[in-house]
C-alpha cells in the first residue's frame, strides 16, 4: 500500500465533514513565500512574495 502523508489524510477527513480543502504543494513554507497572510503569536504577518516561487505579476492579484 502506498504511503499517504498525514496532511492528505487530514484533508480527506475535513472534506468528508463538508469542508472545502485543497492540497497546498510546498506546505506552509510556500504559503509564506507566496506572500499570503499568516498568524504568529505576535499577530498577523505577511511577507513580500518571493520571486522564485510566484510570478512577479501575480504578486498584485489582490489575493
Amino acid at each position: 500500500m502506498r504511503a499517504v502523508h498525514k496532511a492528505t489524510r487530514a484533508a480527506l477527513a475535513l472534506a468528508q465533514l463538508g469542508f472545502q480543502v485543497k492540497e497546498m504543494l510546498g506546505g506552509f513554507e510556500y504559503w509564506v513565500r507566496e506572500g499570503f497572510e499568516f498568524e504568529t503569536w505576535e499577530g498577523s504577518e505577511r511577507r513580500t512574495p518571493d520571486g522564485l516561487t510566484v510570478p512577479v505579476d501575480a504578486a498584485d492579484c489582490g489575493c
